[in-house]
């Protein structure tokens, strides 16, 4: 089985999403259940059909978070040799040659990917395009409107 690229961040972040679902979640559910049982007749009961299948998400999500976790491969980018060179876990902050916008983004995983936070996933195009690259040093990224030039300004390993 292939391993997933994750942050320590990242995988602390599914750790604590297990916890919960496990010591929090999974029990109100059971409770709800049992709740539900009592008002009878299960073939017409609203609450019970709907607990059960919120105890199918939570069920199904667990096993997908252990499965995860199991296959990943945790990287530490603040114990890496600080090269200047854009890899897994770094944040990198581009400009665009022709607008001079500037952009700073972290290269993460792809569960813990968030554009409003300005994480990306390892997978993007534009992520694929900067690894590799060092300080300084162009790219281009290809667009739905065409390619762009993009320029490393500064790589951080934090």
């Amino acid at each position: 089985m292939s391993q997933y690229p994750m942050t320590v961040k990242g995988e602390a972040s599914l750790r604590a999403e297990l916890k919960e679902l496990k010591t929090v979640k999974r029990p109100e559910i059971i409770a709800a259940i049992a709740d539900a049982r009592e008002h009878g007749d299960l073939k017409e009961n609203a609450e019970y059909h709907a607990a059960r299948e919120q105890q199918g998400f939570c069920e199904g999500r667990i096993q997908e978070i252990e499965a995860k976790l199991s296959n990943a491969q945790v990287i530490d980018v603040t114990k890496m040799p600080k090269s200047g060179r854009v890899i897994f876990g770094t944040t990198v902050t581009i400009e665009n040659v022709d607008t001079g916008d500037v952009s700073t983004y972290r290269i993460v995983g792809d569960d813990e990917s968030d554009i409003k936070q300005n994480l990306i996933s390892v997978n993007s195009p534009i992520a694929r395009a900067m690894i590799g690259k060092e300080i300084d040093e162009p790219f281009i990224l290809k667009t739905p409107s065409g390619e762009v030039e993009y320029e490393v300004v500064k790589v951080e390993y934090i």
